[in-house]
C-alpha cells in the first residue's frame, strides 16, 4: 500500500472515530519513512486527541515549532539520552533530517547519550546505547500483610466466587 493510500486511510480513520487504527497506521509509516516531519506532525496530533503530551512531545521533538510544555513531558517521560534516541525511532545519519533544527535536535541527543555513556553511540546500532536503556529500580522493602489488605483480599475471593456460583448456576438452568 502506498503512503498516499495509508494516508487516506488515517484521515478515513479518523473520520470515523477509530483514533487506534489510525495511531497504528501513523506509528507503522514513521516506521518506514523516519525522515518524514510531517507524518511525525500527524501521529503527534493523534497523541493529542488522547491527552497524551509526551507522546505529542515524542513526535514533534524534531520541529522547531514544537510546545515546550510537551517537550518538556517527553524529556520527563523518556528520562535519559539513551531512551530518547530510542523513542525517537530514528535511523540514518543526522544529514538526513529535513530541517536544519531536526538535525541540531538529532545531534544534540545522541552527542547527550555518547557523554553520559562514555563512548560513541550510533542512530543505526542500539547496542551502542542499549547500556543506557537499563532501568534502575528501587528495591521495595517487604511489608506484612495489613487487616485492610485481608479483607479486600478475601472480599475479592469471595465476589469471585459468587460470580462462579451464579454462571454454574445459570449453565444447570441452561440444560435443565
Amino acid at each position: 500500500m502506498s503512503l498516499r493510500e495509508t494516508l487516506a486511510r488515517v484521515d478515513a480513520d479518523l473520520a470515523a472515530g477509530r483514533v487506534p487504527v489510525a495511531r497504528q497506521r501513523l506509528r507503522g509509516l514513521v516506521s518506514s519513512f523516519p525522515y518524514d516531519l510531517t507524518l511525525r506532525r500527524r501521529l503527534a496530533e493523534v497523541y493529542r486527541l488522547y491527552g497524551d503530551a509526551a507522546e505529542a512531545g515524542r513526535w514533534m521533538y524534531l520541529e522547531e515549532d514544537r510546545s515546550a510544555a510537551e517537550s518538556a513531558a517527553f524529556e520527563q517521560r523518556y528520562g535519559s539520552p539513551a531512551w530518547r534516541m530510542k523513542a525517537l525511532a530514528w535511523r540514518g545519519p543526522e544529514a538526513m533530517a529535513a530541517t536544519p533544527f531536526a538535525e541540531r535536535q538529532l545531534v544534540a541527543v545522541r552527542t547527550a547519550c555518547a557523554e553520559e555513556l562514555g563512548h560513541p553511540v550510533d542512530w543505526d546500532d542500539p547496542a551502542s546505547y542499549r547500556d543506557g536503556l537499563e532501568e534502575k529500580y528501587e528495591e521495595v522493602p517487604f511489608r506484612p500483610w495489613t487487616v485492610g489488605g485481608v479483607l479486600t483480599g478475601g472480599g475479592c475471593l469471595v465476589g469471585a466466587l459468587a460470580f462462579i456460583a451464579v454462571w454454574v448456576n445459570g449453565v444447570v438452568a441452561l440444560f435443565d
